[in-house]
């Protein structure tokens, strides 16, 4: 995915002023200052993300990527669940142990500048950028979860990215040839986002695992000797 502090708090800032108050916005600003840049950074190392949950829909705040479940009792346990979850495939969110909670309970949303996808091509891969046509930030389908370390008692927030069957510009870029069928995330239109907050049951789950129209976004061969379109930095979302 690609993220950048000053693009995506000033979306997130102009959310919450729709939705908040003054005194609401002062402290938004004031727990967005650690959000950082960052630059070819693996989901593996667990970056914070920004994302709004269903409990404050208007109030952006960081989270982990990588969802660890509440009933996690240790960190090697922890460590062990959080690599395996940067990515839940949307349709089988309810039959999964660690996603089965948080999706039946705690959706979200990830605003994200665009993504970085790797297409295979001979014995290399290509860097592509995906974003939306008008260049506005694309909103991702989360799942989120609160879990307590038993070692610092510190709450900690994070989250996995749902993913749906590719479209066909995304099936001709995700060619992975070690995955059985071309993925990618699950973008909400704009009509979407306060229904998906609001959408706990499995069956209405399954109206949204659908791919985004193609129509409505753009891929853009990656240079890696030019600068990254919005100024957004790569994060390498190749792994569903």
């Amino acid at each position: 995915m690609c993220y950048t502090a000053k693009y995506l708090i000033e979306k997130a800032l102009k959310r919450a002023r729709h939705y908040g108050v003054k005194e609401d916005i002062i402290r938004y600003e004031e727990e967005l200052k650690g959000f950082k840049d960052f630059e070819k950074v693996s989901g593996f190392t667990h970056p914070e993300i920004i994302i709004y949950t269903n409990e404050e829909p208007f109030h952006p705040i960081l989270s982990y990527w990588g969802l660890i479940p509440h009933w996690t009792n240790s960190i090697d346990q922890a460590n062990t669940i959080w690599n395996k979850t940067l990515n839940a495939r949307a349709e089988i969110i309810f039959e999964k142990p660690a996603f089965k909670d948080a999706a039946q309970h705690k959706h979200c949303l990830i605003p994200v500048a665009g993504f970085y996808e790797n297409h295979h091509l001979k014995n290399t891969t290509v860097p592509y950028y995906i974003s939306s046509n008008d260049d506005q930030p694309l909103m991702l389908a989360g799942l989120w979860s609160e879990w307590r370390n038993p070692e610092t008692r510190k709450l900690v927030n994070t989250c996995s990215i749902l993913t749906t069957p590719a479209n066909q510009l995304m099936t001709k870029i995700h060619n992975n040839p070690r995955l059985n069928e071309a993925r990618m995330p699950l973008i909400l239109d704009n009509t979407m986002h306060d229904e998906w907050l609001n959408s706990y049951s499995q069956e209405s789950t399954k109206t949204f695992v659908k791919p985004f129209p193609q129509n409505k976004i753009k891929a853009t061969r990656y240079d890696t000797k030019k600068a990254p379109q919005n100024g957004a930095l790569p994060f390498i979302f190749d792994d569903y």
